[in-house]
């Protein structure tokens, strides 16, 4: 309790030196910075703690917040661009894939390992599929997973809030907004069968293996119940900004370098491809907005590679088509659970990487990844 008690006081205290500091989606990246100092900091029985089931009470929410945005011309408009999506995904995949074979050949790391790392919007089942695959170092491709994905929910907000995308109007109309009391008059006490819904949804989603399950469960529940017409109250942004401590923490925890062999060497390269596979992204914007009628931030949104609710925050925050991003996002965390698995199990026989159980060696410390 002791340990939760600390980082839940710099998880605070990151958010509001980053919100006066008026650092985009400062409850997000203030806690995931300060939780990760911390973490650096700390001695053993005082080090920041944060248990996961925190973490999926954050997802429930955002996965309700979205959820709200899925109607049913949205659906079908999502569906003329099912093409595209494929397109993108593979693309996406495709580019990811060069900068594990560069990688590899400037670290001297197995190839195999690398591209497990690099796989973009699939931290939980690169994971899963490296402790059952030999040969697989699971500590580089957990840095590799999470570096990234503290990058990009660092470095995304800041390009999408500036002018490049047109994001610092939008977001200080967000912050004007005086409608706060109003959704919270509205709140209750409609939010309760809501809720229990969207708690079951995760739940039943968790039992049959559904990809980020505390994600998808509630925001599919919560298009349904809004689709057939159930008023259903819009989370006030308190709610949205503790969702974000929750979420930015966890992040914060997950990275580990001390655990790593060549760290200066490794974080380098790890930063240098991520810069590159966000400029990769930035290509698919421009390509995808050539392709449909879709806003600039909404477009990068869609691609950028990060989680869906990390990118889904942001394009609240921003007035983006939440929708579009969602749609997007949901996509290639579908094509990565069911088809990049068996697909790289195929290249590491012909490549000699091999298939299996893998050992427990080195996996102890990999519990708080067993979602995302």
């Amino acid at each position: 309790m002791i340990r939760f008690l600390i980082t839940l006081a710099l998880a605070l205290t990151g958010g509001f030196l980053f919100t006066l500091l008026q650092v985009p989606l400062s409850w997000l990246l203030g806690p995931m910075v300060f939780a990760f100092i911390g973490s650096r900091l700390l001695k053993e029985r005082l080090r920041p703690e944060w248990p996961s089931s925190i973490r999926d009470t954050a997802l429930i929410m955002i996965g309700y917040s979205i959820g709200l945005s899925l109607t049913l011309d949205t659906l079908r408009q999502m569906g003329h661009q099912l093409p595209t999506m494929v397109l993108m995904t593979v693309l996406l995949l495709l580019f990811s894939g060069l900068i594990a074979v560069t990688f590899a050949k400037l670290s001297g790391l197995p190839l195999p390992t690398v591209l497990m790392g690099c796989i973009p919007g699939g931290l939980s089942q690169m994971v899963i599929l490296a402790e059952d695959t030999k040969g697989i170092d699971i500590t580089v491709v957990t840095f590799l997973q999470v570096s990234r994905l503290m990058m990009i929910i660092f470095c995304v907000p800041l390009l999408v809030f500036s002018p490049l995308f047109g994001g610092v109007h939008e977001a200080a109309k967000a912050m004007t907004d005086g409608s706060e009391g109003a959704y919270w008059a509205a709140l209750f006490p409609g939010i309760v069968p809501l809720a229990i819904a969207c708690v079951a949804a995760a739940l039943l989603a968790k039992r049959i293996k559904m990809p980020s399950a505390y994600l998808l469960g509630p925001m599919i529940a919560t298009a349904i119940i809004h689709g057939f017409g159930v008023d259903a109250p819009v989370l006030p942004s308190a709610m949205i900004n503790a969702a974000q401590l929750m979420i930015g923490t966890y992040v914060g925890l997950l990275l580990r370098p001390e655990s790593l062999k060549s760290k200066v060497r490794m974080t380098l390269l790890a930063v240098s491809s991520g810069i590159v596979l966000l400029v990769g992204a930035f290509g698919l914007t421009v390509l995808l907005g050539k392709l449909h009628a879709i806003a600039p931030a909404t477009a990068f949104l869609s691609m950028a590679p990060g989680g869906m609710d990390q990118m889904g925050i942001m394009a609240k925050e921003i007035h983006a088509d939440i929708a579009i991003v969602s749609c997007y996002q949901l996509f290639r965390i579908w094509f990565i659970y069911f088809a990049v698995p068996p697909l790289l199990r195929l290249i590491f026989k012909r490549i000699g990487g091999g298939s299996g159980t893998g050992t427990a060696s080195g996996t102890a410390g990999q519990q708080p990844l067993k979602s995302q």
